[in-house]
């Protein structure tokens, strides 16, 4: 029964890598966003002034990084960062490919660059944005809605189940590939054209040896001797990148863990006290008289107190509603601040 399984396991030829292999470079890249967003919002509320802006534009930062690490690994050694790391490439589905240090082609090139940095950046943005239309319809009014409004609430209803079509189809091409039928264990591989293939001994020769001894003999011009020396410098930036990386791995993995949603959960349960109701009965004019009913935003008395959970200041709903929408920030310390963060002050009964 065990020789049975063992193909489940085990790649079919000696070139193909395992279910495991391939679903442990897949996890790897996932690992590193949250890692990152959460170091940077650690920064950005520790010193808003100065590291503000980086939790603010993480989402563009990220991409632009992503981007040059992945052109990098693409042109040095056709695979992706994670890839490389469990020492696998790309190669055109229908053959064996070339040396992996040429590269991809450049078609397979730029599709697998979009497919692994561009999309999931329009993603992130279209998750985001539309978290952010879910929060703000709980806290809207309903208007009589319009076609364009139909359309949205269409769209919104509907994507659920388009993500859900797509981890369906993933999952099946998963378990064609466990079970032998497809070269392919991902949709996006066969999008680009391309398969999975371990990397030879040649293939680690050729990537050791610098690019000067590759291309030794060859007359360059100066536009040429330009482009190497900006491709150069991309690659020593992505280089830096996927050193850390390579290091931080295995912290990575632990953050992974430990910001997880279900380990999230036990330590909230074993943590979280009552909440407590809100007051019935408390001297109003007392209050009055002591607490600033100023909102810091308008300079007016306050209509309908509303807090920000992030730094404790009480404004009026309105004016803070329109600001952290606009900004994702406090608008007294900077903290990086969300709509799901406003809670409502109960007005006290005389």
């Amino acid at each position: 029964m065990a020789e049975r399984g063992a193909h489940l396991t085990t790649a079919s030829t000696e070139d193909r890598p395992s279910i495991f292999e391939v679903l442990a470079q897949d996890s790897l890249m996932g690992a590193v966003r949250p890692a990152l967003q959460h170091a940077v919002k650690v920064l950005a509320e520790s010193n808003p002034s100065r590291y503000g802006f980086l939790w603010r534009w993480f989402d563009e930062i990220y991409a632009t990084l992503d981007i040059l690490l992945q052109h990098h690994f693409l042109s040095r050694t056709s695979a992706s960062f994670s890839e490389n790391f469990y020492s696998l490439k790309r190669v055109v589905a229908s053959g064996h490919g070339r040396p992996a240090h040429l590269g991809l082609h450049r078609r397979q090139h730029w599709r697998s660059l979009i497919l692994l940095a561009l999309v999931p950046y329009l993603r992130a943005k279209l998750e985001k944005f539309l978290a952010r239309q879910r929060d703000e319809d709980d806290f809207s009014i309903q208007l009589p809605q319009s076609a364009c409004r139909r359309m949205y609430r269409a769209f919104l209803a509907a994507y659920p189940f388009v993500s859900m079509a797509w981890e369906g189809w993933v999952f099946c091409q998963q378990l064609l590939y466990i079970f032998g039928k497809t070269s392919r264990h991902s949709p996006l591989l066969w999008l680009v054209g391309v398969r999975l293939m371990h990397l030879t001994a040649q293939d680690i020769r050729n990537m050791d040896l610098k690019p000067s001894a590759l291309s030794s003999g060859r007359s360059q011009s100066v536009g040429q001797k330009f482009q190497q020396l900006l491709s150069t410098a991309m690659g020593g930036v992505a280089l830096s990148l996927s050193t850390s990386l390579s290091l931080g791995v295995f912290f990575l993995q632990f953050l992974e863990w430990w910001y997880s949603s279900e380990n999230q959960s036990t330590i909230k349960s074993l943590t979280s006290l009552p909440t407590p109701p809100p007051p019935l009965h408390l001297d109003q004019d007392r209050i009055t008289s002591t607490a600033n009913k100023f909102c810091p935003l308008c300079h007016k008395v306050r209509a309908n107190d509303t807090a920000l959970a992030t730094s404790g200041y009480v404004f009026c709903y309105r004016c803070i509603y329109v600001y952290v929408k606009a900004h994702q920030q406090c608008p007294l310390t900077g903290y990086p601040t969300e709509l799901q963060h406003l809670i409502k002050i109960y007005a006290p009964e005389g």
